[in-house]
């Protein structure tokens, strides 16, 4: 397989990409679709919400890379990225807040449809990660009961009118509104299916790289606030 998970070997190829878990599907369909096949080494969902573990994954994965160029399939993730310094390669990611950004198409994109339609976002893959809107409930009843495992959703999610699901063609659509109908029904959430893309991802592992578009960052370089800008 070209793809890999475990850190500890040293990486020698000419192309890498790194990751997200929660992408996978989108990634690979992506592959599918341009007939890239470079390795890929992917990162645990659940480290978007560990700022620090997810820093160290990334730099580790750095270190363990000896070629001419890794692309990067994260966003900003919690200013994550933050502080790292690339190593002896080019590095290429896309100019995103975060994944839901990059398969809506831009920050943009997510912001001005999450203000219209006060939409939370979500998809397949999201859901599966280790630390979910569903995952959050499930764990809440448990340790605090029903009636206050609801209070503290409507506090997290309440200010949401509209659970937003995005199709980018690799889901089948009815199991993930099937997955979200408790959380819908309990915050009263319509849902929205919103037409999704693999196109920013298949734009990333064939290139060229825009400066609009994409963060190009030199060997020994380090990732800046100002690449986000």
């Amino acid at each position: 397989s070209n793809i890999f998970m475990r850190i500890g070997i040293i990486i020698m190829e000419n192309t890498i990409i790194i990751s997200c878990k929660t992408l996978e599907a989108e990634l690979l369909h992506a592959m599918k679709n341009t007939g890239v096949e470079y390795p890929v080494a992917f990162i645990e969902s659940g480290l978007h919400e560990r700022p620090k573990k997810l820093a160290s994954a990334v730099s580790d994965l750095f270190n363990a890379f000896s070629g001419e160029r890794i692309l990067m399939l994260l966003g900003q993730c919690g200013n994550s990225l933050i502080g790292i310094a690339v190593g002896d390669f080019e590095l290429v990611m896309p100019k995103v807040d975060d994944c839901l950004s990059l398969l809506i198409g831009s920050t943009t994109d997510k912001m001005r449809i999450g203000s219209e339609d006060k939409a939370f976002f979500l998809t397949d893959g999201w859901l599966q990660g280790e630390s979910t809107i569903m995952s959050q409930y499930e764990k809440s009843v448990e340790k605090y009961g029903e009636d206050t495992a609801v209070s503290i959703l409507e506090m997290m999610y309440g200010h949401y009118s509209t659970l937003g699901l995005i199709d980018t063609g690799t889901t089948n659509m009815n199991s993930l509104y099937e997955k979200t109908n408790i959380v819908a029904k309990l915050l009263g959430l319509k849902r929205t299916i919103y037409k999704g893309t693999v196109k920013y991802i298949e734009d990333l592992i064939t290139g060229p790289w825009d400066n609009e578009r994409f963060i190009i960052k030199n060997p020994h370089e380090i990732i800046t606030m100002h690449d986000y800008i």
